[in-house]
C-alpha cells in the first residue's frame, strides 16, 4: 500500500457510522489519470482507496473522513451514502474507454482490502454494494465483468444460490424484496438492470423475468431472510 493523499473529503456527520462498502471502477483511460483526478481539488471527487491493475493499493483519504465517491446515491432508503461508507476505486477504463476483465492480481488485492475493511468496521453482507447499485440511473460500475462471486466467497457481500426449478415469486413480493435488499425503485427498469448487472450479468435488459425474480429471492434469502417480505 502506498499513500497519495487527496484533498477531496470532509468530516463525516456526527451520528454517522460506517456501515457500507461501495466499489467503483475508475472509468478513465489510465490509472494515472484517475489518480490525478482524485487528487485534484477542482474535481471534488475521491475514494478512500484505489486498486491498480497490478494489485497496488493506493490510500487517498483516511477512513474516518467522508470521501466524495458516491455522489447522489441511495441504499435501503437512505441518502448520504458517502457519510456512511468506505469507497474503493478499481482501475479499469470502464464502458466508455474499453471495458475489460479485472486481472487476477487486481482482484486478489481487492478481495484482501475489502475483507480487511468489512472486518474492521463490522459491515454486514447487505452493506456491500457497487456504485451502480446505489445510483442505478447514473452509474454502471464496477460493471458486469466484476467478479462479485469471488468477493462473496471471501466473505464480502453475498452471491445467490439459485434454484431454477423453484416457483417464480409473485411480482409484488419480488419488488418488495428488491427494495429490502437496498435498491431505490423510483426508476424500476434502472433498478432491475442494476441488480442484473451484479447478479445476472449475462443479460441486462431491465425485465423482471422469471430468472431475475428467482435471483432476487435468492439474494434476499442469502441475506438471512426466509422469504420475500
Amino acid at each position: 500500500m502506498r499513500d497519495a493523499p487527496s484533498p477531496n473529503h470532509d468530516a463525516r456527520p456526527p451520528d454517522a457510522t460506517v456501515s457500507m462498502l461501495v466499489l467503483h471502477y475508475t472509468g478513465m483511460p489510465t490509472g494515472a489519470a484517475a489518480l490525478a483526478r482524485m487528487r485534484d481539488p477542482a474535481a471534488k471527487v475521491s475514494a478512500h482507496y484505489m486498486v491498480e491493475e497490478d494489485g497496488t493499493v493506493v490510500r487517498l483519504v483516511p477512513e474516518q473522513r467522508r470521501a466524495w465517491h458516491a455522489g447522489v446515491a441511495c441504499w435501503r432508503g437512505r441518502g448520504d451514502v458517502n457519510g456512511r461508507s468506505i469507497g474503493v476505486e478499481i482501475v479499469n477504463p470502464g464502458h466508455e474507454f474499453g471495458y475489460r476483465a479485472f486481472p487476477d492480481q487486481q482482484m486478489a488485492a481487492v478481495v484482501a482490502l475489502c475483507r480487511d475493511i468489512v472486518t474492521r468496521h463490522g459491515i454486514a453482507p447487505g452493506g456491500v454494494a457497487g456504485h451502480s447499485d446505489v445510483a442505478p440511473t447514473r452509474k454502471e460500475d464496477p460493471g458486469e465483468l466484476f467478479d462479485w462471486a469471488r468477493l462473496a466467497r471471501a466473505g464480502v457481500g453475498v452471491w445467490p444460490v439459485v434454484d431454477d426449478a423453484a416457483p417464480v415469486p409473485a411480482e409484488t413480493a419480488v419488488l418488495a424484496a428488491l427494495a429490502g435488499i437496498g435498491y431505490d425503485l423510483t426508476d424500476r427498469p434502472a433498478a432491475v438492470t442494476a441488480f442484473q448487472r451484479r447478479f445476472r450479468p449475462a443479460r441486462l435488459d431491465g425485465a423482471l423475468d422469471a430468472d431475475t425474480a428467482r435471483r432476487v429471492h435468492a439474494v434476499w434469502t442469502a441475506l438471512g431472510r426466509p422469504a420475500p417480505p
